[in-house]
C-alpha cells in the first residue's frame, strides 16, 4: 500500500492514524503506518515531553507525527484562561448544573482535579506544545483546525517537518495550499470530531483537483481496506484514520462502559454537535448532546468558552461512568467497530481488505492477478 507520499516519509503503508494515545500511535508506526499523536489534551509541556520520550523509545526509529489545534478564527485573544472563564454566562453554568443534577452525577471528591481541560484550543497552549515537539524528530505536524500561522509553517519547514492541515471543502484546501501547507487532509462529513458538511466520496476528488500536485489524504468514515482502495482511486495518496483506533487494545479510554457503548453503536448513533467544544464535532449521541442541541436550552457557546464550561462536567460524567451522558468524539465508522483488536490486527485487516479490493477491480478491468 505504497504511494509517493508514503515513500517520501519512509513508511510501508499509506495509513496515517490520529490518536490521543501514545501507545496507539507507536503501535501504528511499528506496524508500518504513520502514527500521529494528538497534543490537545496536554496542558503541561512536561507531560507532552514525557510521552514524546516514550514514543521515541517505542517506535524503533520509525517516523511519527504530532497533531495540534490552532483555531483559524479566535473567539478571544490576548487574555488568560481565567479571564476567558469569566466570560461564561451564569445561565450556561446553571444549565450544566441542572443537567448533571437531573442524572444524579456526583461531585468530584474533595481535592480531586477535574481532569482534562480543553485549553489546547488556545493558540498560546499550542505554541508551548510546539516548543517541546521541535526538540524531537517528528516528521509531520498536523493542524486540526485549518492552516497554522505562517511563522509556525516556516518553523516546521526549518526543522524539516512536513505540515498537514485538515480541510472540509475545496475552498479550505486551496487556502491551505496558498499558505504553504505540504499535505491536505480531506476530511468528510462522516468523520469523528470537528468536521464539515461534505461527504468523503464527494470531497476527496474535489480537494485532489483543487490542490494538485500537493498530496491529499482521504479521511472521514474510513475503516476498511476497501474504503482505503476507494480513497486512493479518487486520487488520495493515503488515508487519515482516527475513530477506528478507539476500540483497539492499546487505547487508553479507561472506561469499560464507554468501550461497550462504542462496540454496540451503529453508524447512525452519532451526531454532529457543538456540545463539547463550541464547534460542530461528530460524537456519540447521548442525553448530554441532546440537552445541548435542544432549542429550548441556552445553546453551546463559541470555542473555547464551551470547552472550558463543560470540562469539569465531562470529567464527572467520565469519572462515574454515567451511561446516559457518557460519550466521545467518533465517526460514523463506529458501526464497524464491533470488536476489540490490537493495532497490528487492525492494520493487517486493512491491508488484506485493500488487496482484495484491488484484485476485484483488476478482475473487473480484465487484468490478470497474481
Amino acid at each position: 500500500m505504497e504511494t509517493e507520499l508514503s515513500r517520501t516519509l519512509g513508511i510501508e503503508h499509506a495509513i496515517f492514524g490520529f490518536t490521543p494515545f501514545p501507545a496507539v500511535a507507536a503501535a501504528l508506526t511499528r506496524a508500518g503506518g504513520f502514527g500521529v499523536l494528538g497534543a490537545v489534551r496536554y496542558t503541561a509541556p512536561d507531560d507532552l515531553a514525557r510521552d514524546l520520550d516514550w514514543m521515541q523509545e517505542h517506535t524503533d526509529g520509525l517516523p511519527y507525527g504530532l497533531d495540534v489545534v490552532m483555531p483559524a478564527k479566535k473567539a478571544v485573544e490576548g487574555v488568560t484562561e481565567a479571564e476567558i472563564e469569566a466570560m461564561i454566562p451564569e445561565e450556561h453554568r446553571a444549565f450544566v448544573r441542572a443537567t448533571l443534577a437531573k442524572h444524579g452525577v456526583p461531585e468530584l471528591a474533595e481535592g480531586e482535579a477535574s481532569g482534562w481541560r480543553i485549553t489546547g484550543w488556545m493558540e498560546q497552549v499550542a505554541r508551548s506544545q510546539l516548543d517541546v515537539a521541535f526538540d524531537y524528530p517528528i516528521k509531520l505536524l498536523a493542524n486540526a483546525l485549518g492552516s497554522p500561522p505562517p511563522d509556525v509553517v516556516a518553523r516546521a519547514h526549518d526543522h524539516g517537518v512536513l505540515v498537514a492541515a485538515l480541510a472540509g471543502s475545496a475552498r479550505h484546501a486551496r487556502h491551505h495550499a496558498d499558505a504553504g501547507i505540504d499535505i491536505v487532509v480531506a476530511q468528510g462529513y462522516e468523520a469523528g470530531g470537528h468536521t464539515g458538511e461534505i461527504a468523503s466520496m464527494v470531497l476527496t476528488p474535489e480537494v485532489v483537483d483543487a490542490v494538485s500536485p500537493l498530496p491529499v489524504l482521504a479521511a472521514g468514515g474510513i475503516g476498511s481496506g476497501e474504503q482505503i482502495a476507494a480513497g486512493l482511486a479518487l486520487g488520495a495518496q493515503g488515508v487519515w484514520l482516527g475513530s477506528i483506533w478507539l476500540t483497539t487494545t492499546e487505547a487508553e479510554l479507561h472506561s469499560r462502559a464507554l468501550t461497550a457503548k462504542l462496540l454496540a453503536a451503529g453508524s447512525g448513533d452519532t451526531v454532529r454537535s457543538r456540545a463539547l467544544t463550541g464547534k460542530p464535532a461528530r460524537q456519540l449521541r447521548t442525553e448530554w448532546t441532546d440537552a445541548w442541541d435542544d432549542p429550548t436550552g441556552p445553546g453551546p457557546l463559541p470555542m473555547p468558552l464551551q470547552g472550558l464550561l463543560v470540562a469539569e462536567a465531562v470529567s464527572r460524567i467520565q469519572r462515574y461512568e454515567v451511561e446516559p451522558l457518557l460519550g466521545t468524539p467518533v465517526g460514523q465508522i463506529v458501526g464497524r467497530m464491533n470488536s476489540e483488536r490490537s493495532v497490528r490486527q487492525v492494520v493487517d485487516e486493512l491491508t488484506r481488505g485493500f488487496e482484495k479490493a484491488v484484485d476485484r477491480i483488476n478482475r473487473i478491468a480484465g487484468r490478470s492477478t497474481l
